[in-house]
């Protein structure tokens, strides 16, 4: 074999090794990105509707501890009348955060009774504590402002929650 037939074939050889250095990093990439899709995959909630006076509201429901945790994590949009419900196992001190949360929105604490007990708006992607100013049988998130624009406040009844 000639010294231009070993330079050849060496330089194949490495042609090859960058073309499958390519394919490797390249399915690598793919796998990643379908994992990190799957791993913050959207859970299918069940859904109610909710009704304040005249406002209608297509609420997701989170009763179990795995969708109350999952909750609005991840979500990019939420139509304007549309929120989540949470239904809570008693009546208790509820607070709520927004870690990994993407929208920012607002959160009505709700008693067993079905009167709206505070407001509060809250920040996407942070950990502060919004909570409750007296135990709460619920809590529902709508895109914030949504209260504030519908003149909807503490006392009001909300009817239609989750048994």
């Amino acid at each position: 074999m000639s010294l231009r037939d070993r330079g050849l074939q060496s330089h194949s050889l490495e042609c090859s090794n960058q073309i499958m250095k390519i394919i490797f990093h390249t399915a690598t990439a793919w796998m990643f990105a379908a994992f990190f899709s799957v791993s913050h995959a959207q859970q299918i909630f069940p859904s109610t509707t909710l009704n304040i006076g005249i406002h209608m509201i297509k609420a997701e429901v989170a009763i179990s501890d795995e969708q109350r945790a999952q909750g609005l994590m991840f979500r990019e949009k939420m139509a304007p009348n549309e929120g989540m419900v949470f239904r809570f196992p008693e009546t208790r001190h509820v607070c709520m955060w927004m870690k990994n949360t993407l929208l920012p929105l607002s959160v009505a604490f709700i008693d067993e009774k079905g009167r709206i007990i505070n407001i509060e708006d809250m920040q996407p992607q942070t950990l502060n504590a919004h909570c409750a100013k007296k135990p709460a049988r619920f809590a529902l998130e709508m895109n914030q402002g949504w209260f504030r624009q519908k003149n909807i406040r503490s006392g009001l009844q909300v009817t239609g929650l989750p048994q």
